[in-house]
This record gives structure tokens, C-alpha cells and sequence, in this order.
């Protein structure tokens, strides 16, 4: 199937509240890759109050413990759908705060437990040290299988069940600073702490996400042409174990 002749739709979920970092950048590569190879994007963005339709791909960022909460109460609100969308094979990235809300729930300090929406078998609470640095981390759904982010949270996340590490931290402290892990994942449901731009400096992931999606489109695997990534990849090693 030639690229020139795809779509893929992506909706962008509460941009508004969740942006921090600089997560709007993970949006801007998805985009990007998609139109370099001359697919066709269909783009939503998904604000409070508004109604979730049939997407391919689904992106949430991160952001303060207020923010978190308003979206926590409108996720909430289309829980049900989006887990349908999950188990019909819609892709998933949700960054920090947006992680956090993909599982049961975010205990703060001094705020009500925020219910999640469930995509994920995990749970967060908030923690007393802030995790404050450059993270390097070894994945085994990817080739290169290196990914680097920037994680800024005091939130400890812990998986269980089907739910798995999206990868083991070599540099930095990944979901609680106790187990190795970073992010998680099940199905095409995927959260990590990694701010920074994520994706501009892992296009290797990026990449994985579109096919992921196109895949739940089309019904058949669709391997995407090769990019010139030297600024990409150049970004991407000047960070590999760089702590700080």
C-alpha cells in the first residue's frame, strides 16, 4: 500500500490544560512524519466539553495538579468510550500527567483521589522527592531500543497485571525511583514521564506509533519509508546517559 494513498486521523485531548514541556511538540512530529511521507492527517483537538469521536491515534500531555484535575472529571466522563476505542486497536500516548490519568487513579498530597480511565493497570500517588533530570532508557519494542526524555514529577506510578514497562531506566529514576521502570504499556495504550519534546528525540518511536495506527486503520501491518533523521538522531545521542 503506498503512503501517498494513506490517512490517519490523530486527536489531540485537552491541549489547552495538559501542556507542559512542550509536550505540543510530540504532536507537531506525528504530523510532520506523517505529511513527509505525504500521508493525509485528519486533525482534532479534543477541549472540555467536547465529544470524542473514532480516532486512530490519541495523544495527551502533561500538566499541574489542577489542570490534571478538570481533565481528570471530562475523562472520566468518556471512560467508557475510550476503552472501546483501546480494545478496537486505537493507539495511545499519554505524557506524565496524561499517564497518570490513563490508570485507576492519581492520589495527591493535598487534593481528592482523581479517578483515571483505566487503559492501563496502574496507579499513581504522589511521592515527597521530585524526580528532576535527563532519563535514558532500553525498550524492547523498538529498534534502536534506546529512548531519552526529560521527567519532571513527584508522582510514583506502579503497574501490575497485562499492564508492562514501556522500558528499564539506565539513567534517571522512570515511574518511582524503586523499580527500573519507565512508562508502561498494554494493547497500544502507552505512558511515559518523558517530557522534552518525547518524540522529537525518539522518531524511531514515533515511527512506531504511526504504523501502530495505520495498522488499526487498514487491518494489515504498513512499514513506513525511511526519513533523513541526522538532526533527529543527533538530538537523540547527545542525550543517551547525560544525567543532567
Amino acid at each position: 500500500m503506498e503512503e501517498k494513498n494513506l490517512k490517519i486521523s490523530i486527536a489531540h485531548l485537552y491541549p489547552k490544560l495538559l501542556n507542559l514541556y512542550g509536550d505540543i511538540g510530540n504532536i507537531i512530529t506525528l504530523k510532520k512524519r506523517c505529511e513527509w511521507r505525504g500521508i493525509e492527517v485528519e486533525f482534532d483537538e479534543i477541549d472540555i466539553g467536547d465529544s470524542i469521536n473514532d480516532h486512530d491515534l490519541y495523544f495527551i500531555g502533561g500538566g499541574q495538579d489542577k489542570q490534571q484535575e478538570d481533565v481528570a472529571h471530562e475523562l472520566y466522563k468518556n471512560k467508557e468510550t475510550l476503552i472501546e476505542q483501546r480494545d478496537n486497536g486505537a493507539v495511545f500516548l499519554g505524557i506524565c500527567g496524561g499517564y497518570q490519568l490513563f490508570g485507576h487513579y492519581y492520589q495527591p498530597f493535598d487534593r481528592e483521589k482523581l479517578s483515571g480511565i483505566s487503559l492501563l493497570d496502574a496507579y499513581t500517588v504522589a511521592g515527597k522527592k521530585r524526580f528532576i533530570g535527563n532519563v535514558t532508557a532500553k525498550t524492547n519494542l523498538v529498534s534502536p531500543d534506546t529512548l531519552v526524555g526529560f521527567e519532571n514529577h513527584s508522582g510514583l506510578t506502579f503497574i501490575q497485571g497485562d499492564t508492562k514497562p514501556l522500558a528499564i531506566v539506565s539513567t534517571g529514576n522512570g515511574n518511582n525511583g524503586k523499580d527500573k521502570t519507565e512508562g508502561a504499556y498494554y494493547k497500544n495504550v502507552f505512558g511515559t514521564y518523558l517530557h522534552g519534546s518525547f518524540l522529537p528525540k525518539n522518531p524511531h518511536f514515533a515511527d512506531f506509533l504511526i504504523e501502530r495506527a495505520l495498522e488499526k486503520r487498514y487491518g494489515e501491518k504498513i512499514k513506513l519509508s525511511n526519513l533523513d533523521d541526522t538532526l533527529e538522531n543527533k538530538a537523540h545521542e547527545t542525550l543517551v546517559d547525560k544525567a543532567y
